[in-house]
Order: C-alpha cells, then sequence, then structure tokens
C-alpha cells in the first residue's frame, strides 16, 4: 500500500508558517517521502500498517487548512504516468522499505 498525503495550509502569518513546518516535519519523521509540494507518499506492508500512519496524520492535523489522505496498491501506484513537461518518466518508488519481524 502506498499512503499519499496532500495539503494546502495557509502560510500568511508567522504562526501557520511554524504550524506547516511542524505538520511537514511530523511527516518526515514518520518516514513520509515528497513526491511533489504539498504532497508527501509513504509506502506500508498492509492495510493495517496504513492505518497506523493515517492515524498519526490525522493526530497531528495542523488547526487550519487542506489535508488528503489517499491509499493506493502498488500496482496502482505503478500504473501511474509521470511526465516532466512532455517526457514521459518511468515510475520509481522513492525508497525501499525494510522490515524486520
Amino acid at each position: 500500500m502506498w499512503v499519499f498525503v496532500f495539503f494546502d495550509l495557509p502560510t500568511e502569518t508567522k504562526k501557520e508558517i511554524r504550524n506547516y513546518s511542524i505538520f511537514r516535519k511530523k511527516l518526515l519523521n514518520d518516514g513520509f517521502t515528497m513526491f511533489q509540494f504539498s504532497i508527501y507518499l509513504r509506502h506500508c506492508a498492509s492495510r493495517e500498517n496504513a492505518q497506523v500512519h493515517i492515524n498519526r496524520v490525522k493526530n497531528n492535523l495542523p488547526p487550519k487548512g487542506h489535508v488528503g489522505v489517499l491509499c493506493v496498491t502498488d500496482k496502482q501506484f505503478g500504473n501511474m504516468e509521470l511526465f516532466i513537461g512532455k517526457k514521459e518518466e518511468k515510475v520509481q518508488t522513492p525508497y525501499q522499505q525494510l522490515e524486520l519481524f
């Protein structure tokens, strides 16, 4: 499973910028990687594991702004088409996660 977090947070005041920075740092500390500006993703081994990380995102929501969370399967992620300008890019996983049991 891949968990995507999309967000649009206000950054007009110092407090809003601080809230944005805290939210972003918590995503990074939880293993999310930047896919595009304001879009972060994380690979999870199962739906149960994905739910753990979704709950962490919910617990760290800033007081203002819009945040969306989307789960997709590995197959769906692999079917994504990416373009840089008009040139198509191959979809590459940002990293491989090693899980020890």
